[in-house]
């Protein structure tokens, strides 16, 4: 029982790990290079992207570790369910690189397009394992939506911005 605590601990923190190190490697070019980008007007407030993704995590995280369990682990059988979910987690943990880091708005888009259809698959995919799994990646999904399309909106609204840094 006391096993389970911990596995449930670290499925559920896991995905904070990439987050969090993403946040802190590009936390400088926020102020510098973010804020001066045009943005829609319905941009989320800059206070409410780690409360979102602290939520977003802690869900996904909990939901990667409910199938775990319920496959017995790392088993055959979970190759898929996990899979999917790691990929989409590397994914996402690249966007950040993408959009700060090398300010590459063209690789960001593609990174979270391809982060969207992953993230699908995954949660059709743990569907039919776990249904509260299933349910515990919509509120990333729709976070995912959004984030989408103002990645899209940036990129078109900042042409200058396209082509990555520029040194």
């Amino acid at each position: 029982q006391g096993r389970m605590w911990a596995y449930t601990v670290g499925f559920t923190v896991l995905p904070h790990v990439g987050g969090f190190l993403g946040w802190f490697i590009h936390r400088k070019e926020i102020p510098v290079w973010y804020e001066k980008l045009k943005k829609p007007s319905w941009c989320p407030p800059r206070k409410i992207f780690p409360v979102a993704w602290t939520v977003l995590y802690t869900g996904m995280g909990y939901a990667s570790y409910l199938i775990w369990n319920d496959l017995g682990g790392c088993s055959s059988k979970a190759i898929v369910p996990l899979g999917l979910y790691g990929a989409q987690l590397a994914l996402n943990w690249a966007w950040p690189p993408f959009f700060f880091g090398a300010r590459n708005l063209k690789m960001a888009l593609v990174d979270i397009l391809c982060l969207d259809g992953l993230a699908i698959g995954t949660m059709c995919s743990w569907y039919r394992i776990n249904k509260t799994a299933a349910l515990l990646m919509v509120p990333y999904l729709g976070w995912l939506a959004m984030a989408t399309c103002l990645t899209i909106r940036i990129w078109k609204d900042n042409p200058e911005q396209k082509t990555g840094k520029s040194e």
